[in-house]
Formats: structure tokens, sequence, C-alpha cells
């Protein structure tokens, strides 16, 4: 047990990298900028497989050794447990009142009587012993809370359940990620996903056919109070179509994902995509339609890319930023509010080979400037262009013109199937049951011994053990294994239960 609480913590300590830093099956885009912006660290990164915590093999070397060190540590006790149920409760000491918990009272029924009345009142919650030939008969033995070790038992098999649930959606199961402009429709295949992360035993045929399209997003932003700029809500409106069947609606909310057979689709981010459109030098459109802005603050400023490689006589890029609610604070460009109630983009322009034609792979977000050039002004200063809604501007040497159309909103889904779910929440149940189980069952030992005794002996403290007859000294002593301090009642309302039935016979 205690290997496992250290590999326990070992666990969690892992995974600290995973939740600090950006994860490629989570989120890629979120990878390739932090690669960008730390470009020393990011090759011991990579050896550390820190951008893939949760597949790396020093993860999976805890996670194993967790599960085996559970097994060691339940399989010996599942043992231990099962002779303990055959066992009978142990016999009474021999001096009861070395007990911390004991009480006795005296009274004429006879010892047989008091014991048979014992058995009585402990058989309906407690476990007896049964008598074995050549024992002494003066005491019950009696004991419960067998129930509490098989709830400790449940709680540790639920950690190897749960485990195996994780076990099985990581290696059957698979996440992926997709940006989807409002009006745009995704197919679930592979080539549709912007990054995708397969569990090690996937196969393509697990793909449900289904498409979607986003219809409409909308946010409801806080606009007074502590609050403001805050989002309360968000809602994309789906139309989608499994395989043939027949299209049908659904309203896509953080925590109410979309199910589809197997798949889970759920909504986990939002943006704006600024619309576009550069016709080039000689009057032809380069390049049109909303693009991606990546939201880099709380206040959504975003930032974007345009490549517009048709251009004529040469290649143009835009790189910069989009301001939703767009203000200067003294002199700096700022955005006071995240929904866009007075968008701006500002951009810089750049010209020439951009590297789409070298064949290597690039990311839409970034924006090759090796071999390109920066536009500048006649006096040597870079060419900015700051465009609202509506806005045209003409490029300087011939390059064409910009025009800023509008802005559509953006969502990012996340596309997944996740096997081992039920199995892992079936785990979490029997931990709640087993948890209850140590927590509330009591386990306790009882012994009740009556024997007679002459008036003149130590009982006759007691009024009921005054006179000439024999009389019978009922000692009742407990034993709480769990450590509460309630066992006093306890004995009082067995003593109260032998007396009201010598009460009864009198």
């Amino acid at each position: 047990m205690r290997t496992a609480l250290v590999l326990l913590l070992l666990l969690a300590l892992a995974a600290i990298p995973g939740s600090v830093i950006p994860q490629a099956g989570v989120d890629a885009l979120a990878v390739t900028r932090w690669k960008e912006e730390h470009t020393q660290l990011t090759p011991i990164y990579e050896t550390l497989d820190l951008f893939s915590v949760y597949d790396s093999v020093w993860f999976s070397a805890i996670y194993l050794l967790l599960v085996l060190s559970l097994v060691g540590c339940i399989v010996p006790r599942l043992f231990v447990y099962a002779k303990a149920l055959r066992a009978q409760p142990p016999k009474a000491p021999r001096n009861l009142s070395r007990l911390p918990d004991h009480t006795f009272y005296v009274t004429d029924a006879a010892p047989e009587q008091v014991l048979a009345r014992a058995r009585e009142v402990l058989g309906k919650r407690y476990r007896l012993r049964t008598v074995v030939d050549g024992e002494e008969t003066d005491a019950v033995s009696a004991e419960r809370g067998y129930l509490r070790e098989a709830g400790n038992l449940l709680f540790h098999l639920s950690v190897l359940v749960v485990l195996a649930g994780f076990a099985i959606g990581g290696l059957f199961g698979y996440q992926g990620g997709v940006i989807l402009v409002q009006g745009s429709t995704f197919s679930n295949s592979l080539t549709q996903y912007d990054d995708f992360d397969p569990g090690g035993l996937f196969t393509p045929e697990q793909l449900n056919d289904f498409d979607f399209t986003v219809d409409d997003f909308k946010v409801q932003w806080l606009k007074s109070g502590a609050g403001a700029g805050t989002a309360r809500g968000f809602q994309a409106a789906l139309s989608y179509k499994e395989g043939h069947g027949e299209e049908k609606s659904y309203d896509l909310k953080v925590n109410h994902p979309l199910s589809i057979g197997k798949t889970d689709v759920f909504l986990i981010g939002h943006g704006y995509a600024p619309v576009i459109t550069i016709r080039d030098g000689e009057g032809n459109i380069a390049y049109t339609g909303p693009t991606v802005f990546l939201p880099q603050d709380a206040s959504f400023v975003s930032y974007g890319v345009i490549k517009a490689s048709s251009a004529q006589p040469t290649q143009v890029g835009l790189e910069g930023l989009f301001y939703p609610t767009f203000r200067l604070y003294e002199g700096d460009p700022v955005s006071v509010f995240p929904e866009d109630l007075d968008p701006l983009v500002s951009m810089l322009v750049y010209s020439g080979d951009l590297g789409l034609d070298s064949g290597k792979a690039q990311s839409v977000y970034v924006l090759d400037k090796d071999t390109a050039t920066q536009v500048k002004k006649k006096d040597g200063k870079p060419f900015r262009i700051d465009l609202r809604p509506g806005d045209k501007v003409k490029l300087p040497d011939g390059l064409g013109t910009v025009t800023f159309d509008g802005v559509e909103p953006w969502i990012r889904v996340q596309i997944s199937q996740s096997p081992g779910k039920r199995i892992a929440l079936a785990g979490v149940i029997m931990a709640l049951i087993g948890l209850c189980g140590s927590l509330y069952l009591r386990p306790r030992r009882v012994w009740v011994r009556a024997r007679r005794a002459a008036p003149a002996e130590p009982a006759a403290g007691s009024d009921e053990g005054s006179g000439d007859t024999m009389t019978t000294v009922v000692e009742v002593a407990g034993l709480d294994r769990s450590g509460n301090g309630d066992l006093a009642a306890v004995l009082a309302d067995v003593v109260a239960a032998l007396k009201n039935e010598k009460e009864s016979r009198t």
C-alpha cells in the first residue's frame, strides 16, 4: 500500500506538465505557437515527450507500476478477508473489566436466561460465536462490521477499474479537433481534421459516418457589473446528418456535447474570422473569404495570417491583429470589449516568395518571411493597413487592393470516441460505494458474560444484589475496532435490551 501511494503521488506529479504545457493531442495550434516562442526549450521538451505527456514512456511506466502495485495490494488482502469471513468471533476475554468500555449489572434471572436473551438481542445485528465442544458457555461473543473491509477492497478495486477504463479509451479511442467558420460543413473523415490523436489500436473504420454544418453561433456577453466582458454562455446551432439519414438540428453548448453513434462532439472554443478580399495588380481576386484569427488574450485580440498565393505579379501576404472593439489607449491599440462592436484589422504587408511552392508543409497560421520582402512606405517605414468593415486600401508598388468585408465567428470543436468511459464511470461509482462503506460501517465486538454470585461478592454494590438468594452478575464489554468514541452508548443499549427482558419476566 505504501508503494501504491507513492506511485499515485508520482502519477499526479507527472500529470502536471500535461496540464501546464500544450499537448499535441489536445491543441496542436497551441503547441505550434509555444514552439515558435520557445525555440531553445523546444528540443528538450520534445526529447522528454512533454508535448505528449500521457503517451510518453515514462508516464506509461508509472501508470503500469501503479496497476501492478494495486494488484499486489488487493490480491493478498482478498485471501485474508476470505479467511476472516469464515472465522468465528473471538472468545470473551477472561477479565472484561479491563477493556476500555465495559459495564455490569446484577439480576435475579438465571445465567442461562440472560445468555439466551443476549443471543436473541445481539443476533439481530451481530454474528455470534458458535459454541464448540468442551468450550465454556458462560459468555456470548458477537462481532459485526465485516463489510467495512469489503468497502476498503472495493475502493481499491475501483481504482483499477478506473485505470482500466482510461487505458481502454487510450488504446481504442481517438480525439481530434477542427475549427469551423459559421456556415461551413464538416464531414467525419481523417482529412477534415486540423489535428488528430488516435489511440494505439485505433482503426479508421471506427469513424462514424456523419457530417454537420455550423448554421449559427451566439455568445451572451456580460456588459455591466464586475463581470463585464465575460461570456455567460455559448451556443452553436448545428444541422447534422448520420450517414444517409434524415437531417436533424442540435444546439451545441459547453458541457452539452452532440452524440452521434459512439462519437461525441464538444464545443471547446471560439473566435473571429475577418472576411478579407485581396485583388492583385491585375485586378483579379487572388484571395477572398473568412480567415481564422487566433485569440491572444481575454479581450479576444487575435492574430492571423493571410496568404494570396495566386496574386500577380507576385505573391502577397498579410500578418497582423484583429481588434473586436478597437480603441487607442495612451497611444496604444487595444480592444476594450471581446464582442465585435467596433472591429478593426491592423496588418503588415509582405510580397514575393512566401514559401508556398517549396513543397514543405506550412502552417496556415505562420507566414514564411525568409524569402519575402516587407512592403514599406516611401519614407522607409513599414506599410501597415488599418481597416474597419467596408474599408478598402490600395497597396503600393502595384500589388493590388485589400478590402475588409466583415467578420464571421468561428468555433473549435473536439470530436472524440472514448470506449472506456462507461467502465471508468462504473469505477467511480464503485469507489463512492466502497468509500461510504469504509466511513460508515464500524467493526465492533461485544461480549456478554453471566455468572452466579453470592450477595457478599463485589457485585453487591447494586440494590438488586441485596438479599440472601444467589444473584447473577451480568458483564457487558465491547471493543470498537474503528476508533469511534460512541461504544458506551452501544453498550448502554445492549444493557437496556437485556434488562427489558428481565422486567418482562417479573
